[in-house]
C-alpha cells in the first residue's frame, strides 16, 4: 500500500508533466520514460519517507 501511496501520484503527475511534448510518441515510449524518471523517485526519496512516517505513527499507537 505505500508504494502505491508513492507511485501513484508521481505517475500522475509525470503524465500530465510529459503530456504536452509526448503526444505524438508510441504509448510504450511515453510509459518507458515516465517510468525512467518515476521509478527512481519513488525508490530513493518518496518511499523512504513514508516508511519513515509509518514508522512513527505505528510507534505513537504502541
Amino acid at each position: 500500500m505505500i508504494t502505491w501511496i508513492a507511485i501513484f501520484p508521481l505517475v500522475t503527475l509525470g503524465f500530465f508533466a510529459i503530456a504536452p511534448f509526448a503526444e505524438d510518441w508510441n504509448p510504450v515510449l511515453r510509459a518507458f520514460i515516465l517510468s525512467i524518471v518515476v521509478v527512481p523517485i519513488a525508490v530513493y526519496l518518496v518511499v523512504p519517507q513514508l516508511m519513515r512516517l509509518y514508522g512513527k505513527i505505528r510507534a505513537a499507537r504502541r
